[in-house]
Protein backbone atom coordinates (compact mmCIF):
# COMPACT_ATOMS: atom_id res chain seq x y z
CA UNK A 1 0.00 0.00 0.00
CA UNK A 2 0.93 3.58 -0.84
CA UNK A 3 1.50 6.12 1.86
CA UNK A 4 -1.42 9.02 2.00
CA UNK A 5 1.19 11.61 0.68
CA UNK A 6 2.42 9.94 -2.74
CA UNK A 7 -1.50 8.76 -3.08
CA UNK A 8 -3.00 12.67 -2.71
CA UNK A 9 -0.05 13.82 -4.85
CA UNK A 10 -0.53 11.34 -7.59
CA UNK A 11 -4.37 11.63 -7.81
CA UNK A 12 -3.41 15.72 -8.12
CA UNK A 13 -0.65 15.21 -10.74
CA UNK A 14 -3.22 13.13 -12.48
CA UNK A 15 -5.93 15.37 -12.65
CA UNK A 16 -3.38 18.13 -13.50
CA UNK A 17 -2.30 15.72 -16.74
CA UNK A 18 -5.65 14.97 -18.04
CA UNK A 19 -6.86 18.67 -17.90
CA UNK A 20 -9.27 17.78 -15.48
CA UNK A 21 -7.89 20.12 -12.38
CA UNK A 22 -10.37 22.58 -11.83
CA UNK A 23 -7.86 25.94 -11.80
CA UNK A 24 -8.45 29.00 -9.63
CA UNK A 25 -6.34 32.46 -9.95
CA UNK A 26 -6.89 35.04 -7.27
CA UNK A 27 -6.75 38.73 -8.49
CA UNK A 28 -7.66 39.25 -11.93
CA UNK A 29 -5.33 42.18 -13.08
CA UNK A 30 -2.54 42.59 -15.12
CA UNK A 31 -0.52 39.39 -14.15
CA UNK A 32 -3.73 36.95 -13.23
CA UNK A 33 -6.30 37.66 -15.86
CA UNK A 34 -3.50 36.57 -18.80
CA UNK A 35 -2.66 33.22 -16.80
CA UNK A 36 -6.32 31.85 -16.34
CA UNK A 37 -6.48 32.58 -20.43
CA UNK A 38 -3.70 30.85 -21.42
CA UNK A 39 -4.80 27.54 -18.21
CA UNK A 40 -8.33 28.25 -20.56
CA UNK A 41 -6.74 28.14 -23.67
CA UNK A 42 -4.89 24.97 -22.83
CA UNK A 43 -8.17 22.84 -21.83
CA UNK A 44 -8.69 23.75 -18.18
CA UNK A 45 -11.56 24.96 -16.78
CA UNK A 46 -10.95 28.39 -14.84
CA UNK A 47 -12.50 30.41 -12.35
CA UNK A 48 -11.04 33.66 -11.67
CA UNK A 49 -11.92 35.18 -8.08
CA UNK A 50 -11.69 38.90 -7.60
CA UNK A 51 -13.19 41.52 -5.09
CA UNK A 52 -13.89 44.15 -7.45
CA UNK A 53 -17.29 43.63 -9.01
CA UNK A 54 -17.03 45.84 -11.70
CA UNK A 55 -14.25 43.82 -12.93
CA UNK A 56 -15.71 40.43 -12.83
CA UNK A 57 -19.15 42.17 -13.98
CA UNK A 58 -16.59 43.04 -17.75
CA UNK A 59 -15.11 39.43 -17.42
CA UNK A 60 -18.98 38.26 -17.27
CA UNK A 61 -19.31 40.35 -20.84
CA UNK A 62 -16.20 38.63 -21.76
CA UNK A 63 -14.93 41.93 -21.65
CA UNK A 64 -11.53 42.54 -21.01
CA UNK A 65 -9.93 45.29 -19.15
CA UNK A 66 -6.10 44.61 -19.65
CA UNK A 67 -4.16 45.25 -22.45
CA UNK A 68 -2.49 41.98 -23.00
CA UNK A 69 -5.51 40.15 -23.00
CA UNK A 70 -7.43 40.99 -26.15
CA UNK A 71 -11.58 41.02 -25.55
CA UNK A 72 -11.66 39.02 -29.48
CA UNK A 73 -9.47 36.75 -27.39
CA UNK A 74 -11.44 36.50 -23.95
CA UNK A 75 -15.08 36.17 -25.10
CA UNK A 76 -14.70 32.97 -27.14
CA UNK A 77 -13.21 31.21 -23.30
CA UNK A 78 -16.63 33.20 -21.31
CA UNK A 79 -18.91 31.53 -23.83
CA UNK A 80 -17.41 27.71 -24.09
CA UNK A 81 -17.46 27.75 -20.07
CA UNK A 82 -13.73 27.49 -20.12
CA UNK A 83 -13.89 30.25 -18.00
CA UNK A 84 -15.94 32.17 -15.43
CA UNK A 85 -15.25 34.89 -13.04
CA UNK A 86 -17.05 35.30 -9.62
CA UNK A 87 -16.79 37.58 -6.68
CA UNK A 88 -17.60 34.72 -4.18
CA UNK A 89 -14.39 32.47 -2.36
CA UNK A 90 -16.80 29.75 -1.64
CA UNK A 91 -15.69 28.88 -5.14
CA UNK A 92 -12.33 27.50 -3.54
CA UNK A 93 -13.88 24.73 -2.01
CA UNK A 94 -14.49 23.06 -5.55
CA UNK A 95 -10.97 24.18 -7.20
CA UNK A 96 -7.96 21.71 -6.91
CA UNK A 97 -5.19 25.06 -7.81
CA UNK A 98 -5.27 28.24 -6.63
CA UNK A 99 -2.98 31.16 -7.81
CA UNK A 100 -2.79 33.72 -6.07
CA UNK A 101 -1.96 36.95 -7.57
CA UNK A 102 -2.81 39.95 -5.39
CA UNK A 103 -1.38 43.31 -5.35
CA UNK A 104 2.05 44.05 -2.81
CA UNK A 105 2.19 47.62 -2.84
CA UNK A 106 4.54 49.40 -0.55
CA UNK A 107 3.75 51.43 2.51
CA UNK A 108 4.72 54.71 2.54
CA UNK A 109 7.55 53.87 4.76
CA UNK A 110 8.83 51.49 2.30
CA UNK A 111 7.81 48.83 3.74
CA UNK A 112 5.79 45.42 2.33
CA UNK A 113 1.99 45.79 2.05
CA UNK A 114 0.90 42.33 2.70
CA UNK A 115 -2.67 43.19 3.11
CA UNK A 116 -3.83 41.89 0.34
CA UNK A 117 -1.80 38.55 0.35
CA UNK A 118 -3.20 37.83 4.00
CA UNK A 119 -7.02 38.92 3.09
CA UNK A 120 -6.99 36.58 0.08
CA UNK A 121 -5.25 33.93 2.50
CA UNK A 122 -7.46 34.05 5.25
CA UNK A 123 -10.59 33.29 2.65
CA UNK A 124 -9.13 31.07 0.60
CA UNK A 125 -8.22 28.87 4.28
CA UNK A 126 -12.21 29.44 5.30
CA UNK A 127 -12.78 26.83 2.31
CA UNK A 128 -9.70 24.78 1.68
CA UNK A 129 -9.23 21.87 1.84
CA UNK A 130 -6.78 18.53 0.96
CA UNK A 131 -5.82 18.13 -2.27
CA UNK A 132 -5.05 21.31 -3.34
CA UNK A 133 -1.95 22.99 -5.05
CA UNK A 134 -1.57 26.59 -3.99
CA UNK A 135 0.49 28.89 -5.81
CA UNK A 136 1.58 32.23 -4.69
CA UNK A 137 2.58 34.96 -7.84
CA UNK A 138 2.67 38.11 -5.86
CA UNK A 139 6.12 39.48 -5.54
CA UNK A 140 7.66 39.66 -2.59
CA UNK A 141 10.27 39.43 0.08
CA UNK A 142 12.04 36.21 0.87
CA UNK A 143 10.66 34.03 3.34
CA UNK A 144 6.93 35.27 2.35
CA UNK A 145 5.44 31.78 1.39
CA UNK A 146 6.97 29.96 4.68
CA UNK A 147 6.45 32.59 7.22
CA UNK A 148 3.32 34.10 6.15
CA UNK A 149 1.23 31.92 4.12
CA UNK A 150 1.98 28.21 5.10
CA UNK A 151 0.74 29.30 8.51
CA UNK A 152 -2.57 30.55 7.75
CA UNK A 153 -3.04 26.87 5.62
CA UNK A 154 -1.44 24.56 7.36
CA UNK A 155 -3.86 22.91 10.14
CA UNK A 156 -3.79 19.72 12.18
CA UNK A 157 -4.36 16.75 9.52
CA UNK A 158 -4.05 19.34 6.51
CA UNK A 159 -0.18 19.15 6.00
CA UNK A 160 2.06 20.64 3.20
CA UNK A 161 3.69 18.57 1.31
CA UNK A 162 1.09 15.49 2.24
CA UNK A 163 -2.16 16.78 2.05
CA UNK A 164 -2.01 20.15 0.20
CA UNK A 165 1.34 21.06 -1.54
CA UNK A 166 2.19 25.00 -1.60
CA UNK A 167 4.77 27.18 -4.29
CA UNK A 168 6.09 30.26 -4.67
CA UNK A 169 6.47 31.28 -8.89
CA UNK A 170 7.37 35.20 -9.23
CA UNK A 171 5.30 36.69 -11.83
CA UNK A 172 7.45 38.14 -14.80
CA UNK A 173 4.69 39.70 -17.05
CA UNK A 174 5.77 42.59 -19.20
CA UNK A 175 2.95 44.49 -20.10
CA UNK A 176 2.66 46.19 -23.67
CA UNK A 177 5.59 43.62 -24.86
CA UNK A 178 4.74 42.04 -27.81
CA UNK A 179 7.66 39.12 -28.08
CA UNK A 180 7.24 37.80 -24.35
CA UNK A 181 3.75 37.30 -23.15
CA UNK A 182 2.87 34.95 -20.19
CA UNK A 183 3.02 31.66 -22.52
CA UNK A 184 6.79 31.77 -23.71
CA UNK A 185 8.16 33.94 -20.30
CA UNK A 186 9.72 31.44 -18.69
CA UNK A 187 7.81 30.22 -15.35
CA UNK A 188 10.19 29.77 -12.07
CA UNK A 189 9.12 27.46 -9.57
CA UNK A 190 9.98 26.89 -6.01
CA UNK A 191 8.00 24.30 -3.45
CA UNK A 192 7.59 24.07 0.00
CA UNK A 193 8.69 20.45 -0.10
CA UNK A 194 10.07 18.54 -3.42
CA UNK A 195 6.77 17.41 -3.56
CA UNK A 196 4.96 20.63 -3.90
CA UNK A 197 7.76 21.59 -6.50
CA UNK A 198 7.20 18.69 -8.80
CA UNK A 199 3.29 19.58 -9.02
CA UNK A 200 3.63 22.82 -9.63
CA UNK A 201 6.24 22.40 -12.07
CA UNK A 202 3.73 19.92 -13.84
CA UNK A 203 0.96 22.33 -13.36
CA UNK A 204 2.53 25.25 -15.26
CA UNK A 205 3.90 22.89 -17.88
CA UNK A 206 0.29 22.17 -18.95
CA UNK A 207 -0.23 25.83 -20.59
CA UNK A 208 3.63 27.41 -20.41
CA UNK A 209 6.67 26.67 -22.85
CA UNK A 210 8.91 26.40 -20.10
CA UNK A 211 9.45 25.57 -16.37
CA UNK A 212 12.34 26.25 -14.07
CA UNK A 213 12.03 24.39 -11.23
CA UNK A 214 14.07 25.80 -7.81
CA UNK A 215 15.08 24.03 -4.55
CA UNK A 216 12.52 26.18 -2.51
CA UNK A 217 10.14 29.21 -2.08
CA UNK A 218 12.90 31.52 -0.90
CA UNK A 219 14.88 30.81 -3.95
CA UNK A 220 11.82 31.56 -5.87
CA UNK A 221 10.99 34.71 -4.10
CA UNK A 222 14.90 35.73 -4.28
CA UNK A 223 15.06 35.43 -7.95
CA UNK A 224 12.43 37.97 -9.18
CA UNK A 225 13.88 40.44 -6.50
CA UNK A 226 17.40 39.87 -8.52
CA UNK A 227 15.77 40.79 -11.56
CA UNK A 228 14.31 43.52 -10.77
CA UNK A 229 17.15 45.37 -8.34
CA UNK A 230 19.39 44.43 -11.59
CA UNK A 231 17.72 47.16 -13.66
CA UNK A 232 16.58 49.28 -11.15
CA UNK A 233 20.51 49.54 -10.18
CA UNK A 234 21.63 49.58 -13.69
CA UNK A 235 18.98 52.00 -14.56
CA UNK A 236 20.02 54.28 -11.70
CA UNK A 237 23.55 54.13 -12.90
CA UNK A 238 22.75 55.44 -15.95
CA UNK A 239 20.91 57.96 -14.78
CA UNK A 240 23.81 58.96 -12.43
CA UNK A 241 25.50 59.16 -16.05
CA UNK A 242 23.04 61.32 -17.32
CA UNK A 243 23.46 63.84 -14.75
CA UNK A 244 27.24 63.82 -14.74
CA UNK A 245 27.20 63.95 -18.96
CA UNK A 246 24.54 67.11 -18.81
CA UNK A 247 26.61 68.70 -16.22
CA UNK A 248 29.64 68.14 -18.65
CA UNK A 249 27.66 69.37 -21.66
CA UNK A 250 28.17 65.55 -23.27
CA UNK A 251 25.39 64.19 -24.97
CA UNK A 252 24.49 61.09 -22.63
CA UNK A 253 22.37 58.95 -25.66
CA UNK A 254 25.67 58.93 -28.24
CA UNK A 255 27.84 58.30 -24.97
CA UNK A 256 25.69 55.07 -24.74
CA UNK A 257 24.87 54.33 -28.30
CA UNK A 258 28.75 54.07 -29.08
CA UNK A 259 29.40 52.19 -25.89
CA UNK A 260 26.81 49.54 -26.42
CA UNK A 261 29.04 48.09 -29.57
CA UNK A 262 31.30 46.86 -27.58
CA UNK A 263 30.41 42.67 -27.62
CA UNK A 264 30.92 41.73 -24.65
CA UNK A 265 30.60 42.38 -21.05
CA UNK A 266 28.58 45.85 -21.62
CA UNK A 267 24.22 45.77 -21.43
CA UNK A 268 22.81 49.35 -22.85
CA UNK A 269 20.45 50.60 -20.36
CA UNK A 270 18.88 54.28 -20.94
CA UNK A 271 17.81 57.29 -18.82
CA UNK A 272 14.70 58.95 -18.48
CA UNK A 273 12.55 61.00 -16.09
CA UNK A 274 12.34 58.20 -13.14
CA UNK A 275 11.06 54.61 -12.93
CA UNK A 276 7.49 53.57 -13.19
CA UNK A 277 5.12 50.45 -12.93
CA UNK A 278 4.31 48.10 -10.43
CA UNK A 279 7.62 46.12 -9.92
CA UNK A 280 11.34 48.23 -10.64
CA UNK A 281 10.33 51.42 -8.16
CA UNK A 282 8.96 48.97 -5.91
CA UNK A 283 10.49 45.33 -5.64
CA UNK A 284 13.80 45.88 -4.52
CA UNK A 285 13.24 47.66 -1.60
CA UNK A 286 11.27 44.41 -0.37
CA UNK A 287 14.51 42.96 -0.47
CA UNK A 288 15.97 46.36 1.54
CA UNK A 289 13.52 45.91 4.00
CA UNK A 290 14.24 41.90 4.78
CA UNK A 291 17.89 42.82 4.82
CA UNK A 292 17.96 45.62 7.17
CA UNK A 293 15.37 42.82 9.25
CA UNK A 294 19.04 41.10 9.25
CA UNK A 295 21.37 43.76 10.11
CA UNK A 296 22.83 43.72 6.34
CA UNK A 297 22.04 47.54 4.68
CA UNK A 298 21.37 47.06 1.11
CA UNK A 299 22.91 50.71 -0.15
CA UNK A 300 23.30 49.90 -3.68
CA UNK A 301 19.21 49.15 -3.50
CA UNK A 302 19.23 52.42 -1.56
CA UNK A 303 21.57 54.79 -3.36
CA UNK A 304 19.94 54.03 -6.78
CA UNK A 305 16.09 54.52 -5.53
CA UNK A 306 17.73 58.47 -4.73
CA UNK A 307 19.50 58.87 -7.97
CA UNK A 308 16.15 57.43 -9.79
CA UNK A 309 13.80 59.32 -7.50
CA UNK A 310 15.36 62.43 -7.99
CA UNK A 311 14.86 62.74 -11.91
CA UNK A 312 11.66 64.18 -11.93
CA UNK A 313 13.17 66.91 -10.18
CA UNK A 314 16.16 67.20 -12.36
CA UNK A 315 13.36 67.11 -15.55
CA UNK A 316 11.31 69.99 -14.39
CA UNK A 317 15.01 71.58 -13.51
CA UNK A 318 15.73 71.33 -17.40
CA UNK A 319 12.30 72.33 -18.21
CA UNK A 320 12.61 75.50 -16.32
CA UNK A 321 16.29 76.03 -17.54
CA UNK A 322 14.99 76.00 -21.52
CA UNK A 323 12.65 78.60 -20.64
CA UNK A 324 14.64 80.69 -19.48
CA UNK A 325 16.46 80.70 -22.35
CA UNK A 326 13.71 81.20 -24.14
CA UNK A 327 12.75 84.53 -21.92
CA UNK A 328 10.10 83.17 -20.06
CA UNK A 329 9.61 81.80 -16.72
CA UNK A 330 8.05 78.29 -15.83
CA UNK A 331 5.37 80.62 -13.39
CA UNK A 332 2.26 80.97 -16.06
CA UNK A 333 3.57 79.36 -18.81
CA UNK A 334 1.87 76.43 -20.70
CA UNK A 335 4.00 73.23 -20.56
CA UNK A 336 2.24 70.20 -22.32
CA UNK A 337 3.78 67.26 -21.62
CA UNK A 338 3.45 64.01 -24.15
CA UNK A 339 2.86 60.68 -21.99
CA UNK A 340 1.18 60.08 -18.69
CA UNK A 341 1.86 55.87 -18.88
CA UNK A 342 5.08 54.83 -17.08
CA UNK A 343 6.26 53.10 -20.28
CA UNK A 344 5.43 53.67 -24.18
CA UNK A 345 2.68 51.93 -25.86
CA UNK A 346 0.82 51.11 -22.30
CA UNK A 347 -1.98 52.54 -20.41
CA UNK A 348 -0.86 51.94 -17.23
CA UNK A 349 0.20 54.91 -14.86
CA UNK A 350 1.37 53.06 -11.74
CA UNK A 351 4.39 54.67 -10.41
CA UNK A 352 4.53 56.59 -13.30
CA UNK A 353 7.00 59.48 -13.09
CA UNK A 354 4.86 61.82 -15.64
CA UNK A 355 2.85 62.23 -12.67
CA UNK A 356 5.47 63.84 -10.27
CA UNK A 357 6.49 65.85 -13.26
CA UNK A 358 2.90 67.52 -13.92
CA UNK A 359 3.17 67.69 -9.75
CA UNK A 360 6.10 69.69 -9.65
CA UNK A 361 5.70 71.82 -12.08
CA UNK A 362 1.95 72.94 -10.88
CA UNK A 363 3.62 73.65 -8.26
CA UNK A 364 5.95 75.89 -9.63
CA UNK A 365 3.15 77.86 -10.90
CA UNK A 366 3.05 76.20 -14.73
CA UNK A 367 0.19 75.62 -16.16
CA UNK A 368 -0.09 71.82 -17.79
CA UNK A 369 -1.59 69.90 -19.94
CA UNK A 370 -0.84 66.40 -21.56
CA UNK A 371 -1.68 63.98 -24.44
CA UNK A 372 -1.56 59.96 -24.17
CA UNK A 373 -3.31 58.12 -26.68
CA UNK A 374 -3.82 55.08 -24.34
CA UNK A 375 -4.64 57.27 -21.33
CA UNK A 376 -8.36 59.61 -21.34
CA UNK A 377 -7.70 60.69 -17.97
CA UNK A 378 -5.50 60.58 -14.96
CA UNK A 379 -6.02 61.44 -11.13
CA UNK A 380 -3.43 63.86 -9.60
CA UNK A 381 -3.69 64.59 -5.57
CA UNK A 382 -7.04 66.78 -5.58
CA UNK A 383 -7.70 67.20 -9.54
CA UNK A 384 -8.25 65.36 -13.05
CA UNK A 385 -6.55 66.16 -16.32
CA UNK A 386 -8.38 64.99 -19.11
CA UNK A 387 -6.12 64.03 -22.08
CA UNK A 388 -5.57 67.23 -25.10
CA UNK A 389 -4.83 66.96 -28.74
CA UNK A 390 -1.14 66.49 -29.18
CA UNK A 391 -0.70 68.72 -32.37
CA UNK A 392 -2.67 71.66 -30.89
CA UNK A 393 -1.57 71.49 -27.94
CA UNK A 394 2.00 71.78 -29.25
CA UNK A 395 1.61 74.68 -30.89
CA UNK A 396 -0.41 75.86 -27.83
CA UNK A 397 2.56 75.75 -25.43
CA UNK A 398 5.56 77.27 -23.95
CA UNK A 399 6.90 74.03 -23.52
CA UNK A 400 6.65 70.41 -24.96
CA UNK A 401 8.34 67.62 -22.60
CA UNK A 402 8.27 63.96 -23.91
CA UNK A 403 8.30 62.12 -20.77
CA UNK A 404 6.87 58.70 -22.51
CA UNK A 405 8.30 58.04 -25.85
CA UNK A 406 4.39 56.73 -27.21
CA UNK A 407 4.96 55.01 -30.70
CA UNK A 408 1.40 56.64 -32.29
CA UNK A 409 2.80 60.47 -31.69
CA UNK A 410 3.70 62.68 -35.01
CA UNK A 411 7.02 63.61 -33.41
CA UNK A 412 8.15 65.32 -37.20
CA UNK A 413 4.94 67.27 -36.48
CA UNK A 414 5.14 68.21 -33.54
CA UNK A 415 9.04 68.75 -33.56
CA UNK A 416 7.47 71.84 -36.78
CA UNK A 417 5.21 73.15 -34.30
CA UNK A 418 6.28 73.12 -31.04
CA UNK A 419 8.12 76.55 -29.91
CA UNK A 420 10.56 74.23 -27.43
CA UNK A 421 10.67 70.67 -26.65
CA UNK A 422 12.41 68.64 -23.67
CA UNK A 423 13.12 65.59 -24.89
CA UNK A 424 13.37 62.65 -22.14
CA UNK A 425 13.64 59.92 -23.83
CA UNK A 426 15.81 60.37 -27.22
CA UNK A 427 12.43 60.17 -28.76
CA UNK A 428 13.64 62.66 -31.32
CA UNK A 429 16.74 61.11 -32.03
CA UNK A 430 16.34 61.46 -35.47
CA UNK A 431 15.48 65.24 -35.47
CA UNK A 432 18.28 68.29 -35.37
CA UNK A 433 16.59 71.45 -34.26
CA UNK A 434 17.95 74.35 -31.49
CA UNK A 435 14.56 74.08 -30.20
CA UNK A 436 15.34 70.77 -29.17
CA UNK A 437 16.50 70.31 -25.18
CA UNK A 438 18.09 66.37 -24.78
CA UNK A 439 18.14 64.67 -21.16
Amino acid sequence: MQPATSSTAEVLAEKIKSRTARVGIVGLGYVGLPLAVEFARAGFSVTGIDIQESKIAKLKRGESYVQDVPTESLRPLVETGKFSATTDFSAVADLDTINIAVPTPLRKTKDPDMSYIVSACQEIANHFGPGKLVILESTTYPGTTDELVLPMLERPGLKAGEQFFLCFSPERVDPGNPKFQTVNIPKVVGGITPACTRLGALFYSQALEKVVPVSSTSVAEMVKLLENTFRMINIGLVNEMALMCDRMGINVWEVIDAAATKPFGFMPFYPGPGLGGHCIPIDPFYLSWKTKQAGIEARFIDLAGYINGQMPHFVVDKIQNALNDHSKPLKGSHVHVLGVAYKRNIDDVRESPALDIILLLERRGARVTYSDPFVPSVRLDHHELTAEDALAMSSDADCVVVVTDHSDFDYAAIVQRAPLIVDTRNALKHHSSPKIVRL
